[in-house]
Formats: structure tokens, C-alpha cells, sequence
């Protein structure tokens, strides 16, 4: 055998005495080693390593750093891994040194070549960085469908009156169109934070080896090309030990969680009340008591927000206190990233699916809209605009409210505002209003549609809102297709790149 081949003493000398690139024989043993090792969990950047060894190496054989022979020997080595898998690498303390090895093993000590000018601390900020993109970009599409639910819903029910609540109070009637479209509003300001994050994400550190840099003439501009990022993290050391983008992640992602478990909650809260039913496909049985219809995915989307608080809460407290440059606790900040924005997004599909097949009972909700005296404020509204001042108005509603009762007919709910209009200001309703407008503005119907602000519930005012909402949906939709677009380019550009040097 050569010296370049599999198995000869200069490979032994390559990976040193326990078979790996970076150990040496006095680092090769101990109890510590497992608790070292981050390989099972670097899983999730097996692809994100492959396609920055790509880069880097061909970028390295561009600028002359290594021989084009022995770059395309590497290049060819690297889909040698990937077609054997994750779980074919050799043992080591995380997926770029187990890469490195494998390669190594293939080819010989040349395959060593491919770290130059670099560090596995600028390396793994740059996987976690090439995978975090996709994280949030697939969380942002989830974010869309939801809201194009939430639209397309909403849209049929402009006119279906219900409940409204404060405190879990009847408060004012609205609509099920203008009560969906106060959730597309949380949702599309969680899809503006999930892009926001991934602009500073899509930063390349690639070239910042340990923290101070490379005497190497590098292109670090060229490698963040390659990898489809819009730029570099020029600062070095910057570069290396940063991972606030990783709680700047996690936060969106458990501020889009929370946002869905309110949105889960009101609809078991409804579900439970008759107004609204889940499709079966969203919904589970007992398996005790056959009778049961459970709304337990909306339980569980309820449930991952404390699961993505919690990640938030954990990288920052993770993060707190760190000095710069890199540290080893770094290792553990990514991996529950990754699988809490896949949580998210699958919560946020089931929200999606939840809403766009659930079952609105328009006679249940129409016949609770105007519970608990739930017009009052409309009625102190028509005092006020009749040139009243809206504190005394205020108290006669507050006093009339006090003999109303749900049953009464709206002809005698206005007779109860008649006397508590002389009890107050010791003149008849008449002198202010008709008794005809009270009952109108008693009605839950009429009091919605007087209602016609920007924003408001009134039919006109939700039809102007949902032509807003589905420009802004169209917007974002583009915005994220023209990401996606830019990723795909980059990867056949290295495609193309790679299959120029084997």
C-alpha cells in the first residue's frame, strides 16, 4: 500500500492511535468520552456538515489551498458518506470530526487536507446556521397556510354573529369572521418574526476558524455563496461563538406557540359550549367512554408552547454569563432548537387543519350573542352619540343591567333602560333617544354592524380587512418562495461547483 491508502501508519498518524481526526493518544480514552460526544444528536447537521465540507473544500482548491487531485478525491469521498449514512460514521465526539474520519479512512491522510483553515467552532456555527434556516423557513410556511385557513373561514362567516368575551364574560357580540381574523393578525406578526430571525440567521461564519481568524487566503464571501447565506459574520471571534441567533429562534418560535395554544384554548372553550364542532380527523374518543368527542390535538398544540417556552428560556439561561469565544456548553444549545421548531410547525399545521374543518353551529352561537346583556355598551353608545355624556350614560346601562335578564324580549329590555334612565337623570328615555333605536341597539345583529371602524366586527368593515389580509398573505408567501428560490440556486450552483473537481 501507498501512503495515501486505507490502513497504512500515515493514516494512523492522520487520525491518531483511537482511529479519529482529532484525538490524539492522550485524549483517546477516559469516562469522560461518551459525555463528550455530541455525535447521535449532530443527527440533525449530518447534510448541513456534508454540504460546508463541499463548500469549503471547494473553495480551498479555487484559491490554490489544496491541489484539485486531491480536492476532487475528497469531493468524491463526501457522497461516499452520505450515501452510507449518519449511522455508517465512525466513532467520534460529534459529526464533523466522525465526517473527517470516515473521509480519512476512505482516502488517506489527504483527506485531513479539507479542515485547513478552519475550526470545527466556525464549522458547527455554520451548520447550525444552515440548518436553523430551514427550521424557520418551514415553520414561516405553516404560519401562511394557517392564516390562508383562518382567511378562508373567516370569509364565510362575515355575518355569523356569536359571543364575545373579557374575562371569560359575555362582553359584546361579534363575529366568527372578525374572531378568526384577530388570530391571523397574531400569526402574521409571528410569520414577520420567523423571517426577521431567518435574515439573521442566513449569515455565514465559515472562515473564522477557532475565533482569530486564518493566515490561509481564504474567500469567505465564496464559501457563504456556495451555502446560499447572504453574507458573512465578518468578525471572527464574533463569528465562532455567537448563538444568539439560536435564542432569537427559539423565541419566535415560542412566541408563534403561544400565540396557537390561545387559539387552541378558545376553541375548546367553544367546542365545549356547542359553537363550534371539530372534524373526527381533529378529534379523539375515550377509551372508556365511547360517547366522547375530545379535542386532544388542540390539547397537545395547546401543550408545546410550554415545551417552546421552555427551549427559549433554556438557551438564553444557557447562553447567560458565557465568555467569548467558543465554550463546550455550546454544544448542547442547538439540538432542542431543532426539534421544538419542529414541533412548532407540526402544532401549526394541526391548527390549520383544526380550523379549516371545523363545524361553526350559526343557531347555537346567534342565540349566545346577546347573553349577559351583551349589548349594553351599545346602548350606552347611543346616549353618548345622542349628545349625552358617556359616564352618565354608562350608569344607566349599569343600572338597568341589574333587572335584565337573558330572557327578555328587546322591547322589554328597553323599558327596564326607560326607568333606569329616570332613576339617573330623572327624565324618560324618549327625552334622549327612541325607544325604537334601544331595541335595535339591543339587537346583537344591528349592534354589530353599527360597528363599522376600521377593524371593526361590522360586515363592511371584515370585508375591507380580509382584501388587507390575503394582499399581506401574498406578500409573505412571495417573500418566502424568493428564499426558497435563492437556497435551491446555491445548492445546484455547488452542485455544479463540486462536479467541476471529481
Amino acid at each position: 500500500m501507498t501512503d495515501d491508502d486505507p490502513g497504512t501508519a500515515a493514516d494512523a498518524n492522520a487520525t491518531g492511535e483511537s482511529g479519529t481526526a482529532v484525538r490524539r493518544d492522550r485524549f483517546s480514552g477516559g469516562p469522560a468520552r461518551e459525555f463528550l460526544s455530541s455525535l447521535a444528536a449532530d443527527a440533525a447537521i449530518f447534510e448541513a456538515d456534508l454540504a460546508v465540507d463541499r463548500a469549503h473544500t471547494v473553495m480551498l482548491a479555487e484559491q490554490g489551498i489544496v491541489d484539485d487531485t486531491v480536492a476532487g478525491e475528497i469531493l468524491t469521498s463526501l457522497d461516499d458518506v452520505e450515501a452510507a449514512g449518519h449511522d455508517a460514521l465512525p466513532d467520534g465526539e460529534d459529526v464533523h470530526e466522525a465526517i473527517e474520519t470516515a473521509v480519512i479512512d476512505r482516502i488517506g491522510s489527504d483527506g485531513g487536507r479539507m479542515h485547513t483553515a478552519r475550526s470545527r467552532n466556525d464549522e458547527v456555527a455554520t451548520c447550525i446556521r444552515y440548518r436553523l434556516r430551514e427550521d424557520l423557513l418551514a415553520a414561516a410556511e405553516a404560519t401562511i397556510a394557517l392564516r390562508e385557513a383562518l382567511v378562508d373561514v373567516a370569509s364565510e362567516h362575515t355575518e355569523t354573529v356569536m359571543p364575545g368575551y373579557t374575562h371569560l364574560q359575555p362582553a359584546q357580540p361579534t363575529t366568527v369572521a372578525h374572531y378568526l381574523l384577530s388570530y391571523e393578525g397574531g400569526v402574521a406578526r409571528d410569520t414577520e418574526r420567523l423571517l426577521d430571525a431567518y435574515d439573521r440567521v442566513n449569515r455565514s461564519p465559515l472562515g473564522a476558524a477557532a475565533f482569530a481568524g486564518t493566515p490561509f487566503d481564504i474567500d469567505r464571501d465564496r464559501t457563504a455563496e456556495l451555502l446560499g447565506f447572504d453574507g458573512t459574520v465578518r468578525n471572527s471571534t464574533d463569528a465562532a461563538s455567537a448563538r444568539d441567533f439560536l435564542a432569537e429562534g427559539a423565541t419566535a418560535c415560542a412566541t408563534l406557540a403561544t400565540t396557537l395554544s390561545g387559539l387552541a384554548e378558545d376553541l375548546i372553550l367553544f367546542s365545549n359550549k356547542g359553537f363550534v364542532e371539530l372534524s373526527d380527523a381533529y378529534s379523539s374518543t375515550s377509551s372508556i367512554m365511547p360517547q366522547k368527542k375530545n379535542p386532544d390535538t388542540l390539547e397537545l398544540t395547546r401543550g408545546v408552547a410550554g415545551d417552546a417556552i421552555g427551549e427559549a428560556t433554556g438557551t438564553l439561561s444557557l447562553l447567560k454569563g458565557l465568555p467569548r469565544a467558543y465554550n463546550r456548553d455550546l454544544q448542547r444549545a442547538h439540538a432542542g432548537v431543532f426539534e421544538i421548531a419542529d414541533d412548532v410547525r407540526e402544532a401549526t399545521e394541526v391548527a390549520a387543519g383544526a380550523v379549516a374543518t371545523a363545524d361553526w353551529d350559526e343557531v347555537t352561537l346567534a342565540d349566545a350573542a346577546g347573553e349577559g346583556f351583551s349589548t349594553a355598551t351599545g346602548v350606552a353608545d347611543l346616549l353618548a352619540m345622542s349628545g349625552m355624556p358617556f359616564r352618565t350614560a354608562h350608569e344607566i346601562v349599569a343600572t338597568a343591567a341589574e333587572t335584565v335578564s337573558d330572557d327578555d324580549s328587546s322591547a322589554a329590555a328597553a323599558a327596564k333602560v326607560d326607568e333606569a334612565t329616570r332613576k339617573v337623570t330623572g327624565e324618560p328615555l324618549s327625552t334622549h333617544v327612541s325607544r325604537d333605536d334601544v331595541e335595535s341597539a339591543l339587537d346583537p345583529a344591528a349592534s354589530v354592524a353599527s360597528r363599522d371602524s376600521a377593524g371593526g366586527p361590522a360586515p363592511e368593515a371584515v370585508a375591507d380587512e380580509l382584501a388587507a389580509v390575503e394582499t399581506r398573505i401574498e406578500t409573505d408567501s412571495a417573500a418566502l418562495a424568493d428564499e426558497r428560490e435563492s437556497l435551491a440556486a446555491a445548492a445546484e450552483l455547488l452542485d455544479t461547483e463540486v462536479a467541476e473537481h471529481v
